[in-house]
């Protein structure tokens, strides 16, 4: 899809770093997640409203990260989603985290629907696709 990314700015804070004074490679993850949370809910899709409305919520279920150049202490990062693949269980979604024009961080995140109770797979709603889409 040729959408335009959705962006969200995260400002790194010491927490965010390791004793080397660089993000530390896991945070990128959550990083990721804010910018997803906050895609969605840009598209109308808030997740707990969602889980209370469906019975059924989004989990990630795998994840594939490259990693090209260190954010530090006070950067300010773009951090983008954009849909990858819509299936009618699981979205991919693309993103990635730059600082000014650098790439420091790419990844896809695959999100499965599941049902909130059992934690078993289902199909997302077509409410929701119709809104990502």
């Amino acid at each position: 899809m040729n959408t335009p990314a959705f962006e969200h700015p995260v400002r790194i804070y010491w927490e965010d770093t390791d004793a080397g004074g660089i993000v530390f490679y896991a945070n990128y993850l959550k990083f990721f997640e804010r910018a997803r949370t906050e895609w969605l809910r840009h598209l109308g899709v808030e997740q707990q409203a969602l889980r209370q409305a469906t019975g059924g919520m989004f989990v990630v279920s795998e994840t594939q990260i490259k990693y090209h150049r260190p954010a530090q202490l006070d950067d300010l990062l773009r951090v983008t989603a954009r849909m990858g693949e819509a299936g009618r269980a699981s979205l991919v979604i693309a993103q990635q985290a730059w600082r000014d024009k650098t790439l420091l961080c790419e990844g896809s995140i695959r999100i499965g629907w599941v049902e909130a109770a059992t934690l078993k797979p289902a199909r997302i709603p077509s409410s929701v696709l119709e809104r990502l889409s």
